[in-house]
């Protein structure tokens, strides 16, 4: 037993819960964990309503364990975590929009998820309401001499989501960014609810379409959890293949994209088309380039092809040739240093805080990856490193991408060289006939993804929560912009690359 969970022994532990313990506290429990958290003690991993309820995933680096801590809401209200832990303001927020239920003590009581635009009022509650008429948002204020304020968005330059950014500006220097997200809110957890598992696999896979095997994949492995379900060593591979692919898709496109914003337009180029050999070669092997609803629950949906291995082995072999000399140019082009270093600094309590996962925590000097912290088949049997810098600039951001780009290469070596060459790629998800449930965490190319599920004895979907790594990413954000200039924000906000979609649910 673990010490988190031993130190939780007042409360009840939900035997239906897999793999990972749930506890059922009482207020005292819950503020003790809450405070425990404010302290640096735990990181927040998630916090979620439900019917009633809400829950908290928490994680101890030091064991490392996490447990799920649930307050039963029977009068609508629970203690507010953000009173003594900032980064839970926001989740909390979105608990009031979509359930109705109470976090007493919140310090911000605004709407963040609903805008004033739905038919109805907290639209997961037992009997959602009619809208109320609603005073418009207020942002947040500075105060000094002058002072101006740059409204940006929500619709924006290019083919790109919307968020509305709200700048107080003293001159060209950034004072106070506040966001508003929520604009592409598409109610998948509400389209979840009573959903056979292989819709709600698709709806889980379209939460973030550049995260889509990640989030597939947390799915996947929260409902085998629940179901007790082992998934064809086959597939077990398979998978993590898709999601190194992924993972270099996502930062060859980032690493141009921050060059471009700095007006560095040739490593755009040339990182652009080293994204496009990866799409080419996932489309080749699975017939998808995003390899979009290629994991599924139990295993994984299609057979490679022959023709594909070929091609996924000419890609690595001219992008182990061509890679390094694009890294040798970044770090030679003097122009495109000065843009980066010192630019958007995250400080490494605040990235702790904050628990950012992904590239923002580890240029930050924080070190979780949920492939090697809470290692899940097969990265056990791999072997990697997990990059980590402390100067938190765009410039770590950058060279964090870089190196795990050079473990990702390395990963998929190895996985091609223990892949099985046959075997079953996939087994049924056979209903119970009760009530189970389970939480995966997996590693995407921005950070950790999380999924909870809790199945009926249909094994339709009763409730689903994924939390995007977004959503602790996206508050720093605010953080690392003061003080720079309003035109290091395009960079800055680059060198995040933080998901709308995936954020908005």
């Amino acid at each position: 037993m673990s010490v988190l969970l031993e130190s939780l022994g007042a409360g009840r532990v939900v035997e239906a819960h897999k793999p990972v313990p749930r506890v059922v506290v009482d207020d005292d429990l819950w503020r003790s964990v809450a405070s425990r958290i404010g302290a640096s003690e735990l990181t927040l991993l998630g916090l979620w309503g439900d019917i009633a309820a809400v829950h908290m995933a928490v994680l101890d680096e030091s064991e490392p364990s996490v447990v799920v801590v649930t307050r039963q809401c029977p009068h609508g209200r629970f203690p507010s975590v953000g009173k003594v832990h900032p980064p839970a303001i926001r989740l909390e927020r979105a608990i009031r929009d979509l359930f109705g239920l109470e976090p007493d003590g919140l310090p911000d009581p605004r709407p963040w998820l609903d805008h004033g635009r739905w038919d109805v009022e907290s639209p997961l509650a037992p009997r959602p309401q009619r809208p109320s008429e609603r005073a418009p948002t207020r942002f947040l204020t500075a105060e000094g001499d002058g002072l101006h304020q740059i409204p940006v968005g929500p619709v924006h330059a290019g083919i790109i989501e919307p968020g509305h950014f709200r700048f107080t500006a003293n001159g060209e220097a950034v004072v106070r960014l506040e966001e508003r997200l929520g604009y592409t809110h598409k109610g998948i957890e509400w389209l979840m609810q009573d959903a056979p598992i292989e819709r709600a696999a698709r709806l889980a896979a379209r939460t973030s379409g550049d995260s889509t095997v990640a989030t597939s994949l947390a799915f996947a492995r929260a409902v085998e959890a629940a179901l007790g379900i082992d998934v064809p060593p086959r597939a077990v591979w398979l998978r993590a293949l898709m999601a190194e692919l992924e993972r270099l898709a996502n930062h060859f496109g980032d690493i141009g994209a921050i060059c471009n914003d700095a007006a560095f337009a040739l490593m755009h180029a040339h990182c652009g088309v080293l994204r496009e050999n990866v799409l080419r070669a996932s489309d080749a092997l699975l017939g998808h380039r995003l390899m979009m609803d290629r994991v599924v629950p139990g295993g994984v949906a299609v057979e490679p092809t022959l023709a594909g291995f070929a091609q996924l082995e000419d890609f690595l072999s001219a992008t182990e040739k061509t890679f390094p000399r694009l890294v040798e140019l970044y770090d030679n082009t003097a122009s495109l240093q000065d843009r980066t270093v010192g630019t958007g600094i995250v400080a490494p309590a605040l990235a702790s805080q904050f628990g950012c996962g992904g590239y923002v925590g580890r240029a930050s000097d924080r070190s979780f990856d949920a492939r090697r912290t809470l290692a899940y088949p097969p990265y056990g049997e791999l072997s990697f490193e997990v990059p980590v810098l402390d100067e938190g600039d765009v410039n770590a951001r950058v060279w964090i991408r870089i190196r795990e780009v050079e473990q990702s290469l390395s990963l998929v070596h190895q996985i091609l060289e223990r892949l099985p060459r046959h075997g079953a790629l996939s087994v049924p998800c056979v209903a119970t006939g009760k009530t189970c449930e389970g939480l995966a965490i997996v590693e995407g190319f921005r950070g950790d993804v999380l999924a909870s599920v809790r199945l009926d004895r249909h094994a339709h979907v009763e409730r689903c929560h994924l939390r995007d790594p977004s959503w602790f990413q996206w508050p720093v954000l605010e953080a690392a912009i003061e003080s720079n200039i309003v035109a290091d924000f395009p960079l800055c906000n680059k060198s995040f690359n933080c998901s709308y979609s995936g954020h908005d649910l």
